[in-house]
């Protein structure tokens, strides 16, 4: 057996508005565990996640936290009423008087001013400094919920490390795949009110996940095939008796109970974009473009051309100017000097990162439709219902008004109106936040077939890496510059450019090793380089299938000829797949080599 849990909920049940939300839900956590908790918007991640804080009771069953075990709860709405300044807070998160020190650390790691008052933060700057204080207490138990949400890229960077490095247990729920897959070594998938658990890492439970759903429908086909066929026997079978058997009376009441009080899977989200027909080729030129916010340079002679085709990404730390560069380049904001021409035929769609076109007093009927039951979706005129539940709304949600709507929720509403649109350039700042993994993944797909440009700004980096043919990120003093490929092979550019012509390959590919490490080394790898060397092989056979299919691609002889921007594409993805390939094989050569060396001393 292993070891005993300190924190352990059994046969949860909970409702919310009439609603059964949770219904016998487990969730047990030994010392040390990392799981995440996954499952679609509004299947109760959260409200399990306050459970176990102690900041919901439950209708029934019972919340243990072994006695002694701290635990730190992160929410999605961290509120830090009652403390006036950041350090004040992160402060009171601390025991040990002499472990203060900690909260001005932290705070500076997360770039937050410890002496900027509470009641003056943005939303962003109140989750970085909860995120400091539930770090600072170090508990036995971390509970987070959507911690990544609003953080920049380098912050992320950041808490993923320092989570990495704790020893206490960690429940997390989040959208980002990244965090999840180098983080967890459970999954616990909340599922129609039921827990089930997988105890391998997150890049398992997709596949584990299908493999149930599949089992499941072929079960509740065999119960439909013993109903019809205990019907039938019913109609025809005891006609020459003229008196029914009792006993399969009842069987069949049984049956038909089993099959009404079964949970249905729930739908699945189709996402489909209406073209507005092909845009000109050159979609956005940017020629020598400048920006200022009073000293503050914010773009610095950038060049930029966006084809059509293209799905370029612009990422950088919150405040770099971001936002205000993606207006400029859809033209709703004009640079202080240089020219940015738009080309014809754009038929534009965009998601904005406040969803601030949504008004929170209308309900989710109105805002689909302008008032009435149909909407008009292209060419054509839908049933409002009918739309709703592709965006797996429930018909009784038409009337509810937006501001009741939970954060995932109010994305799927944006992706619905916006996808209502015909478009052949879609504009999405911050996409992915407070979306579910299963709506991620299709709105990936659908960005992958889309027929137009994207240009998104986004903090996701399995997302950029799936969806982006370009990245442009900004490199301080307002310059900016722009890297073929996604985020990963950003990093490999990156580091391929800073390495010195005369140092070995594998030098800049191992962080963690230091020429003054003391010689008593342990005679394996530390806990870090093991789990990066379990990790290089799946991703080394990532990148080898997305460079066959490229090569596939190019095998198109005709390709050229047809479409020269989509071949240069190709092209150029092909070379960042091989660069970032070559630089993860001289990683995984490096640790096999120290692998070596430690186990032969």
């Amino acid at each position: 057996m292993g070891p005993a849990p300190i924190l352990h909920l059994q046969d949860i049940s909970f409702t919310l508005g009439g609603r059964p939300l949770l219904n016998g839900a487990n969730l047990a956590v030994t010392p040390g565990e990392r799981i995440c908790l996954i499952g679609r918007n509004g299947s109760g991640k959260s409200t399990l996640l306050k459970i176990a804080a102690s900041q919901l009771l439950p209708d029934s069953g019972s919340v243990f936290l072994q006695p002694g075990a701290t635990l730190q709860y992160l929410p999605q709405e961290p509120d830090l009423s009652g403390h006036k300044t950041a350090l004040d807070y992160v402060q009171s998160r601390i025991s040990d008087p002499t472990d203060l020190w900690r909260a001005a650390a932290l705070l500076d790691a997360v770039n937050l001013s410890g002496d900027k008052e509470t009641a003056h933060l943005s939303g962003g700057e109140v989750r970085r400094c909860a995120i400091a204080g539930v770090l600072a207490a170090s508990p036995d138990i971390l509970l987070l919920d959507e911690p990544t949400n609003h953080l920049d890229l380098p912050t992320i960077g950041w808490l993923e490390k320092e989570l990495m490095s704790l020893n206490c247990a960690i429940v997390i729920i989040s959208h980002d795949h990244r965090l999840l897959s180098t983080l967890s070594r459970s999954v616990v998938w909340l599922d129609r009110g039921e827990t089930r658990r997988l105890d391998q890492g997150f890049d398992r439970f997709e596949e584990w996940r299908e493999e149930f759903l599949e089992q499941e429908s072929r079960d509740a086909h065999k119960l439909d095939r013993q109903i019809e066929r205990e019907e039938d026997w019913m109609r025809y079978g005891v006609t020459a008796r003229r008196k029914r058997n009792v006993r399969r009376v009842a069987e069949l009441a049984d049956l038909r109970k089993k099959r009404s009080e079964a949970i249905k899977v729930p739908g699945k989200l189709t996402l489909d974009t209406l073209s507005a027909g092909t845009s000109s080729k050159l979609v956005a030129v940017a020629e020598n473009i400048s920006k200022s916010w009073g000293d503050r340079t914010i773009v610095n002679n950038l060049d930029l051309r966006i084809l059509r085709g293209d799905r370029l990404a612009i990422i950088g730390a919150n405040g770099a100017g971001k936002t205000t560069l993606l207006r400029m380049l859809i033209g709703e904001d004009q640079p202080d000097s240089g020219t940015i021409v738009l080309g014809p035929s754009l038929s534009m769609a965009s998601l904005d990162q406040k969803r601030e076109m949504l008004d929170p007093e209308k309900t989710l009927s109105d805002t689909l439709t302008g008032g009435g039951e149909m909407i008009q979706v292209g060419s054509e005129k839908r049933h409002v219902i009918g739309y709703m539940k592709e965006f797996l709304f429930r018909p009784e949600q038409a009337r509810t008004p937006v501001s009741a709507l939970s954060g995932g929720e109010r994305g799927r509403l944006m992706l619905a109106c916006i996808l209502s649109q015909p478009s052949n350039f879609l504009v999405l700042d911050e996409p992915t936040n407070d979306l579910d993994l299963e709506t991620l993944d299709l709105l990936q797909d659908m960005l992958a077939s889309y027929p137009g440009t994207v240009l998104l700004i986004s903090h996701d980096r399995d997302f950029i890496d799936r969806v982006a043919t370009s990245v442009l990120t900004t490199e301080g003093d307002g310059n900016w510059t722009e890297y073929v490929g996604g985020y990963s092979s950003m990093l490999s550019q990156m580091r391929a450019s800073s390495q010195p012509a005369s140092s070995a390959p594998a030098a800049a590919t191992l962080p963690q090793t230091s020429a003054a490490a003391p010689k008593q080394a342990a005679k394996k790898l530390n806990y870090k380089d093991q789990f990066r060397l379990s990790q290089l092989p799946q991703e080394m056979a990532k990148l080898e299938q997305k460079k066959e299919a490229l090569k596939n691609k190019l095998d198109d002889v005709d390709l050229y000829a047809r479409n020269p921007t989509q071949f240069q594409k190709y092209s150029a993805d092909l070379e960042a797949v091989e660069t970032l390939l070559s630089g993860i094989e001289e990683e995984w050569l490096a640790l096999e080599l120290k692998k070596e060396e430690l186990e032969n001393n």
